[in-house]
């Protein structure tokens, strides 16, 4: 009997062990930033601009903007009768920098799209440390670039968000409302992903982070495209589901279906990924 209640205490300690760590290293584990980058736009052929963006908190954020392909209505070239190409304000994941991004740019710069790509605080050249206010502040950040530097009008502007990207873009939406919103990956927040990563743990009780994609997401009137994978190792299929439920107050609501896990759906999914975008970019834009 003494042997038992010596292996259950040594189990409980283990435990709450454990769940200490959890509970102090999360920040850790939501935010995975390296400052070093593997490569520039330049590497993937695009044309871009360096960019340097201050937060409303004194932060300075370092980002690539990368003009649309020329004949595809550069809006900085564009004449006031012209079509003008929508531009896409491109929030990534919680790992690695921007540089980690140059497939998609060249996706989306395919498509025919301006992209600015901005690295949160404390990834990539960015000053400050990570933290979720500070992601808002952030996306917010380019978003008002867009608008006040380079002349786009709010329904004009394509908000992308990829996996932690997507819980900043629909916040960011909700509040702004953009011409359309693009969710890939996406959690319903981040309680209920830790859950279920986690479910031997009182995650909603320790976490100090919400990234309440879905709450957000109710309040966005923009088109909506959310786009997921049945094998997502990380974010279940479930999210997509709930998440769809939540997006009632948008104009039009798409889902893509990619396949593959969760960093390399879209690549996994090729072309089927690429015309899932245009479609949707077409249905939600006189010039996509």
């Amino acid at each position: 009997m003494r042997t038992l209640m010596m292996v259950v205490l040594i189990g409980l300690g283990a435990y709450g062990a454990f769940v200490g760590m959890l509970y102090f290293t999360q920040g850790q584990m939501v935010y995975i930033p390296l400052s070093a980058h593997a490569g520039s736009p330049s590497d993937a052929g695009l044309p871009y601009e360096e960019v340097w963006l201050d937060t409303e908190d004194g932060e300075r954020l370092h980002a690539w903007f990368i003009p649309a392909r020329e004949g595809a209505g550069d809006r900085n070239e564009a004449g006031a009768d012209e079509c003008r190409a929508p531009v896409l304000l491109f929030l990534h994941g919680n790992a690695g920098n921007i540089s980690h991004r140059l497939e998609s740019l060249q996706i989306f710069h395919r498509l025919g799209l301006s992209v600015l790509i901005l690295d949160y605080r404390g990834y990539g050249k960015s000053s400050g440390s990570p933290a979720e206010e500070g992601t808002y502040l952030d996306a917010l950040a380019g978003w008002q670039h867009l608008l006040e530097e380079r002349d786009y009008a709010a329904d004009e502007v394509v908000v992308f968000g990829r996996s932690l990207g997507a819980a900043v873009a629909a916040h960011t939406a909700a509040r702004v409302q953009p011409g359309a919103l693009i969710l890939e990956s996406a959690f319903t927040s981040a309680p209920e992903l830790g859950a279920d990563l986690y479910p031997w743990v009182p995650v909603r009780t320790l976490l100090r982070f919400e990234y309440d994609t879905r709450r957000a997401l109710e309040q966005v009137e923009s088109p909506v495209l959310l786009a997921h994978s049945r094998d997502d190792e990380i974010v279940p299929h479930g999210h997509l589901e709930r998440l769809k439920q939540a997006a009632g107050s948008a104009r039009a609501l798409s889902v893509l279906e990619m396949r593959g896990g969760h960093n390399d759906g879209f690549m996994r999914t090729g072309e089927d990924y690429v015309r899932g975008l245009e479609d949707f970019l077409e249905a939600s834009f006189d010039c996509p």
